[in-house]
């Protein structure tokens, strides 16, 4: 029997393909139906999905035990959190359909969604983990953000204003930029890796090259089942579930707010001398316009 060595939320260390290594053939293919559509059973009993699987309780439990959880409930939140990792667009639409018939329903259903990931943020807020990483990005050689497609967004909020407290970035939001500048960041660098659902592979694969480099990583993600989440130094979890078609970038959004404001007021004082030559600019620069 695996020992039953799980983590704050029950799951065992490791990936998928580590906790199906301490399963035999048979129970291998016993199990890999629920791994492979989490959604159909997530919110089964053990009994029902032991009977969907065509096999008993016991059985099922044992599997799951030797797989490292420590009890059902524990991979019943696995299979959430894979679930969620893995849906589409097409799953959000889908979803909202069975239970609203309007688009104000969709409206109130898509604000309520926003503040359980908000709340979710703030309920599981960490200042001290959020300190350290601002110590972290502040001490670095050199700092280095990833992250694509929809992602990208947030690697240029986090390029702005970083740079407007003094701590410059370098970015990668393409393949072979991801590529290319990962070879170079190593040992004293700090790299933060954002990305949501599965893992982009650009981005995930960019954050592996960098740490095996030396390079300290930090990881932004949905879920903890994320690769993100598997193979950064330390990361920190926004949901970024939705009632729709689209993710929900509310929680993070204020996530990233948090990081900033922590990396502000690490130095007062440098940040506030810094961002006084900025007001200047702010007030009177060229780039604003003036009415007549």
């Amino acid at each position: 029997m695996a020992t039953n060595i799980t983590d704050e939320n029950g799951m065992p260390p490791g990936g998928l393909m580590s906790w199906m290594k301490q399963l035999n053939p048979r129970r291998q293919e016993l199990i890999r139906p629920v791994l492979e559509n989490p959604r159909e059973f997530v919110l089964l009993s053990v009994r029902a999905a032991a009977a969907k699987v065509r096999t008993d309780p016991a059985t099922m439990v044992r599997i799951i035990q030797r797989m490292g959880f420590e009890n059902y409930r524990s991979f019943q939140n696995y299979l959430r959190d894979l679930s969620i990792a893995n849906a589409t667009s097409l799953d959000g639409m889908q979803e909202s359909a069975r239970t609203l018939a309007n688009i104000p329903d969709y409206l109130n259903a898509t604000m309520e969604q926003d503040v359980r990931n908000l709340n979710s943020v703030r309920n599981k807020l960490d200042a001290k983990r959020l300190a350290s990483a601002a110590k972290r990005i502040h001490g670095a050689r050199r700092r280095l953000i990833l992250g694509g497609d929809l992602a990208e967004n947030l690697v240029h909020y986090f390029e702005h204003h970083l740079t407007l407290i003094g701590l410059p970035v370098l970015i990668a939001t393409t393949v072979g930029r991801s590529l290319h500048i990962t070879r170079s960041i190593g040992k004293g660098d700090v790299v933060i890796a954002i990305s949501f659902r599965k893992g982009l592979r650009q981005t995930v694969e960019g954050m592996q090259r960098a740490r095996k480099n030396g390079a300290y990583c930090i990881g932004i993600t949905g879920t903890y089942v994320s690769p993100i989440a598997r193979l950064a130094d330390e990361f920190f979890v926004a949901p970024v579930e939705s009632n729709s078609f689209i993710d929900s970038y509310v929680a993070p959004m204020s996530l990233a707010n948090l990081i900033l404001v922590a990396c502000a007021n690490y130095d007062r004082d440098t940040s506030l001398s810094l961002l006084r030559e900025a007001a200047k600019e702010q007030r009177q620069g060229f780039r604003w316009f003036e009415t007549e």
